[in-house]
């Protein structure tokens, strides 16, 4: 068995976190960050065993300023 570190972005949705994996494109939630997490990693694993990846790019992350006119 191969071990992958992906990368998990969560953001929270009222009651919820969203958490997404970008280098596979799953997505899951959960009441708190571990919840959603671990839901992401059963997805992410139950996806990879039907989709296998061929190559890993680890996303680039930034940051940027917007303009917001109250």
């Amino acid at each position: 068995m191969k071990i992958e570190i992906l990368t998990a972005v969560l953001h929270k949705e009222e009651d919820l976190y969203v958490a997404e994996c970008p280098e596979v494109g799953t997505v899951s939630q959960g009441y708190s960050v571990e919840e959603a997490v671990a839901n992401l990693k059963e997805a992410t694993e139950l996806y990879l065993e039907e989709f296998p990846l061929v190559q890993v790019t680890r996303p680039l992350l930034t940051t940027f300023e917007v303009a917001v006119h109250a």
